[in-house]
C-alpha cells in the first residue's frame, strides 16, 4: 500500500482510487464546506488483497480478473456461490504493515470509533448506473488493528453479496471495471443526524436524536422540516416517530444515557451503542433551532453552487468544546457531477466557454505549424503559451495552461483578446483529451466536464451551448463566436452618463482587429501599444532579424508602418505610447536559434540592452515611426522597455534624434518604469531627456519581490499589493511629480486589484492604463477615488473654516 488519500489532499487524477463518494466530499471539501475529516484506502490495496488470497477454489484464485458471469437466475446457486466468495475474504489476512498504517493514521483522531465508507467508481462503463445506495453498508469498528483489518475484510466481501452479483450482471459490469475505495472517517458522538434534500418540488430536512444508523437502518421515523427556498422558512414539520437512537459505545456514552434516564438497549461489537428515548425526548423535535438555520444557510450555499437537486448527509457532534455542523456524504446527479471542477487553476481572464478540449503536449512544433491544424472555437489546452502563440489565439473559444501566473503571458493575451483562460491548471495536458466537451470558467479558475444533456453550471445560470460559445460574467448572455465577428465586446454595461475624472484612463493594446471595439470607450488614448504582439501578426513566423538579413528590410519598414497608422489614425488626436520591441528568446522559441541567447538566461536579453547589442531592429522602427510622423500622425509617443540603466537610454536618445523625431514639439521619449534601479536614478533619466515614465508593475514586482512572474505556483507571493512594490510606486510618482514629467501605470494591477486605485489617484497618479476588458471597472474605481478625495477635501476645508 503506497499511500493513503486524505479527503483535504484528493485531486481528479486520483477519482478512480478513492470512488465517487470520497470523491464528491474532498471536492467541496476543498472548497471550504465543513465535511468530516478523513483518508481513503485505495481501490488497488483492495483488488492487492484478492490477490493474495491463498485458495484452491479456481473462482477465487481467478477473482481479481474474473467477468464473474453467473447464472443470475438460479438464486440459490448464486448464494452459494457468493457465500464461499465471501467467507474467503473474510478468512483472508491483511497485510499487518497496511493495517499498521492505517491504524497509525487514524489515530491521530484521539477517538474510540471508526466508519469505513465504501466509495465506489465503475471505469469504462456507458450503462446509466442506478441507485446503489443500498448496495454496499458502511462498517463500524473499533480503533484498533484487529478491528480494522477486520473491517476492512467486510467492506471489501459487500462487493461478493448475492445481490451485488445480480446488479454487477444485470447493468454488464465486470468485477475489472469496479473500483472499491474505502472511506476511513472518526465517529463522534451526535446531538442529531439527518439529511439536507433539494429538488424542484422544494426543500426538506429530516433529523433524529444521535447518529443517522438509526435512520439508515429504518428503526425510526425522523423529524421531517419544509423549506421554503427562497427564504430559508419553515413552512411545515412534521414530528417523527424517534424511540431509539445510537452513539459511540464507550462508558462515556452509557454514562451519559444513563443520565437522561434512557434504558441501555444494546451494546454492538462493532463500537455502536443503542439506546432507548425517554418519552419526553421522543415528543421533542431532534434538530436545534440554532443548527436548523445553519443547515439551511448551508443548504443554500451549495444549491446555489451546484444546482438545484442535490442531497447531503449530515451530522452535529457533540464535541466537548462546542459542537459542530459536518457534512458526512453528498449525492452525485449527473447534473452534480457537471457543477463540480475536476481541475482547479488560476482564473487569468473572465468570461465562460464551453467547447471542445484540443491538446497540445509537444513544444516541438511552431505555432503556425499547429494553428494549421487547430478547429475554431475550440479550448486549447497546453504546458504554457508563448507570444508567438499570438496569431492561432484568435480562433479559440478558450485557454488552459500548466504553467504561468496572472501576469503571465498566457494570461496577458487572453485578457486582450477577451478569450476565457485558465492558467496553472496542474496536469491539463494528462487529465484532458482533444476532443472532450469542457465547461471553462475564467471567473473562478475551473474547469468542468460537459455531460452532454443537462448540463448544468455551479451558479445554475448557464444552460446547454454550442461548440465555442462564451457567456459573458457580467451580463450571462449568449455570444456565440460562429455567429458575432470573433472579437470580444467591451461595452458599458450601465446605461447611463458617466461621472467626469481627472485622471487619464488609458487602454493596453496590440490587435488591429479590436481597434473598432476599443476605440469608442471613454478613453484618453493607448497607455501601451504592445510592438511585440502587433508584430506577431506580419512576421510570417520568423524572427524580424531574418528579414533584414533576407533583404526584406523595405517590406518590414512598409508593414509595420501601416500597422502603427491604423492605431495612430484610430486615436488620433488621443496620444498613442508605442514600445519599442520588448521580447525575450525563451519567450518565443519558434522565432529563436540555438546559438542566440544562453539558455541559462532567466531574465533574458529583452530592453533597451539588447539594442545595444543588435540595433538594427531598433532603427527600422524609428523610420517607421519618422515616416508617419512626416505624414502627420504626430500623436504618438515612444516608450522605451526594461530600461536598465541612464547609459542605455542616452543610447536609445541618440537614435532618436539621429533619426528626426525629436524635431517635432509634439514627440515625446518615456521609459518604462519596471527594473528597481529606476528608483534611485530617475532624476537622472529626467536630466538626460525622459519626457513620461509608465510603471510596469508586473515586472517591477517580479524584481522586486524576486519572484518568476510565470510561475503559478508563487501565485500566492506574487503579489501588486505587497508593502514593498506599493511603496516603490509611491515613490516613483512622488518622484515624477517633482520631476515635472507625467507618471502613468500600464501593468495589470489596477486591473487586478482596483482597491489600488484608491493608492494611486491620492498619489497623483497622471494616468492609469488596462486592457480592455478592465475598462469600465476602472473608469468606475478612478471616479470613486477622486469623489472621495474630493469629500475628504472638502470636509477638511469645512472642519477649517
Amino acid at each position: 500500500m503506497d499511500k493513503l488519500y486524505w479527503l483535504d489532499q484528493i485531486t481528479p487524477q486520483d477519482r478512480a482510487q478513492v470512488g465517487d463518494k470520497a470523491f464528491y466530499l474532498s471536492r467541496i471539501m476543498q472548497r471550504g464546506y465543513p465535511v468530516a475529516p478523513g483518508f481513503v484506502v485505495g481501490a488497488d490495496v483492495g483488488r492487492k488483497f484478492l490477490e493474495t488470497l491463498n485458495s484452491s477454489e479456481p473462482l477465487v484464485a481467478d477473482l481479481p480478473y474474473s467477468s464473474l458471469h453467473l447464472d443470475v437466475g438460479n438464486w440459490l446457486q448464486l448464494q452459494q456461490v457468493a457465500g464461499r466468495l465471501r467467507q474467503e475474504i473474510i478468512s483472508g489476512t491483511v497485510p499487518q504493515h497496511w493495517v499498521n498504517k492505517i491504524f497509525q493514521a487514524a489515530k491521530t483522531w484521539e477517538g474510540k470509533c471508526l466508519i469505513l465508507r465504501p466509495t465506489l467508481s465503475v471505469s469504462s462503463v456507458n450503462q446509466v448506473m442506478g441507485n446503489i445506495s443500498g448496495l454496499l453498508e458502511s462498517v463500524f469498528c473499533v480503533c484498533d488493528s484487529e478491528a480494522i483489518a477486520q473491517g476492512l475484510k467486510q467492506t471489501w466481501s459487500q462487493l461478493f453479496r448475492a445481490r451485488s452479483l445480480l446488479y454487477w450482471q444485470s447493468v454488464g459490469i465486470n468485477f475489472k471495471q469496479i473500483n472499491l475505495g474505502v472511506l476511513v472517517q472518526p465517529v463522534e458522538n451526535a446531538i442529531a443526524s439527518g439529511s439536507f434534500k433539494a429538488d424542484t418540488l422544494g426543500w426538506e430536512i429530516e433529523a433524529t436524536y444521535g447518529l443517522g444508523v438509526a435512520i439508515n437502518r429504518g428503526e425510526v421515523l425522523p423529524d421531517v422540516y419544509y423549506i421554503e427556498e427562497k427564504t430559508g422558512v419553515v413552512q411545515e414539520q412534521q414530528l417523527g416517530n424517534k424511540i431509539l437512537a445510537y452513539s459511540v459505545g464507550d462508558f462515556t456514552s452509557v454514562a451519559a444515557a444513563q443520565s437522561l434516564s434512557t434504558s441501555v438497549l444494546m451494546t454492538e461489537h462493532n463500537c455502536l451503542l443503542a439506546y432507548l428515548l425517554s418519552e419526553h425526548q421522543q415528543k421533542q423535535y431532534a434538530l436545534p433551532e440554532d443548527f436548523r438555520q445553519q443547515i439551511i444557510h448551508l443548504g443554500n450555499q451549495l444549491v446555489s453552487e451546484l444546482g438545484a437537486k442535490l442531497t447531503i448527509k449530515w451530522t452535529i457532534t457533540e464535541a466537548t468544546s462546542a459542537p459542530k455542523l459536518y457534512i458526512t456524504q453528498i449525492s452525485a446527479p449527473p447534473s452534480l457531477v457537471t457543477s463540480l471542477h475536476f481541475l482547479k487553476g488560476i482564473g487569468a481572464a473572465r468570461g465562460r466557454v464551453m467547447a471542445t478540449a484540443y491538446v497540445i503536449v509537444s513544444s516541438q512544433p511552431k505555432p503556425e505549424q499547429i494553428a494549421k491544424g487547430v478547429p475554431k472555437g475550440v479550448i486549447i489546452i497546453a504546458p504554457a503559451i508563448t507570444p508567438d502563440w499570438l496569431p492561432l489565439l484568435h480562433e479559440v473559444g478558450g485557454i488552459i495552461t500548466e504553467r504561468g501566473g496572472l501576469t503571465s503571458h498566457a494570461a496577458i493575451l487572453s485578457r486582450e483578446l477577451g478569450i476565457p483562460a485558465v492558467v496553472s491548471a496542474k496536469n491539463a495536458t494528462k487529465l484532458i483529451q482533444t476532443g472532450e466537451r469542457l465547461m471553462l470558467d475564467g471567473d473562478r479558475g475551473e474547469v468542468y466536464r460537459s455531460g452532454g444533456e443537462g448540463d448544468n453550471w455551479p451558479d445554475g445560470e448557464m444552460g446547454r451551448w454550442g461548440d465555442g460559445e462564451k457567456i459573458s460574467s457580467h451580463q450571462y448572455t449568449k455570444e456565440p463566436l460562429e455567429n458575432k465577428s470573433d472579437q470580444p465586446q467591451y461595452g458599458f454595461s450601465i446605461a447611463k452618463p458617466l461621472p467626469m475624472i481627472a485622471t487619464q484612463l488609458l487602454v493596453n493594446l496590440s490587435q488591429p482587429n479590436l481597434i473598432e471595439k476599443v476605440q469608442n470607450l471613454p478613453v484618453d488614448g493607448v497607455g501601451l501599444l504592445r510592438s511585440e504582439l502587433m508584430m506577431l501578426n506580419i512576421l510570417e513566423g520568423q524572427n524580424p532579424h531574418a528579414w533584414l538579413l533576407d533583404g526584406r528590410q523595405s517590406e518590414l519598414l512598409e508593414t509595420l508602418s501601416a500597422q502603427i497608422k491604423k492605431f495612430a489614425r484610430a486615436f488620433a488626436p488621443r496620444p498613442i505610447l508605442y514600445r519599442s520591441l520588448d521580447w525575450r528568446p525563451q519567450d518565443l522559441p519558434s522565432f529563436c536559434d540555438s546559438g542566440q541567447s544562453s539558455p541559462q538566461s532567466i531574465l533574458g536579453e529583452h530592453g533597451t540592452w539588447s539594442y545595444l547589442r543588435n540595433p538594427a531592429v531598433f532603427e527600422l522602427e524609428l523610420k517607421a515611426l519618422m515616416w508617419l510622423q512626416k505624414n502627420d500622425y504626430t500623436n504618438i509617443r515612444l516608450m522605451l522597455p526594461f530600461v536598465r540603466t541612464v547609459e542605455e537610454f542616452v543610447f536609445c536618445r541618440r537614435k532618436v534624434e539621429q533619426v528626426g523625431l525629436t524635431q517635432n514639439p509634439h514627440f515625446q521619449l518615456w521609459i518604462m518604469a519596471e527594473v528597481p534601479s529606476v528608483l534611485f536614478l530617475l532624476p537622472e533619466y529626467i536630466k538626460a531627456g525622459v519626457a513620461g515614465i509608465s510603471i510596469g508593475t508586473n515586472d517591477l514586482t517580479q524584481l522586486i519581490l524576486g519572484v518568476d512572474r510565470e510561475q503559478g505556483d508563487l501565485a500566492s507571493i506574487f503579489d501588486e499589493r505587497h508593502p514593498a512594490v506599493m511603496g516603490a510606486i509611491a515613490q516613483l510618482i512622488k518622484m515624477a511629480k517633482d520631476g515635472g514629467i507625467p507618471c502613468s501605470i500600464c501593468g495589470q494591477a489596477p486591473a487586478l486589484y482596483p482597491e489600488i486605485i484608491d493608492k494611486l489617484v491620492e498619489w497623483g497618479i497622471t494616468s492609469i492604463s488596462v486592457e480592455p476588458e478592465a475598462v469600465e471597472r476602472t473608469y468606475q474605481a478612478i471616479a470613486r477615488a477622486e469623489q472621495r478625495l474630493l469629500l475628504a477635501a472638502a470636509r477638511k476645508l469645512l472642519g477649517n473654516s
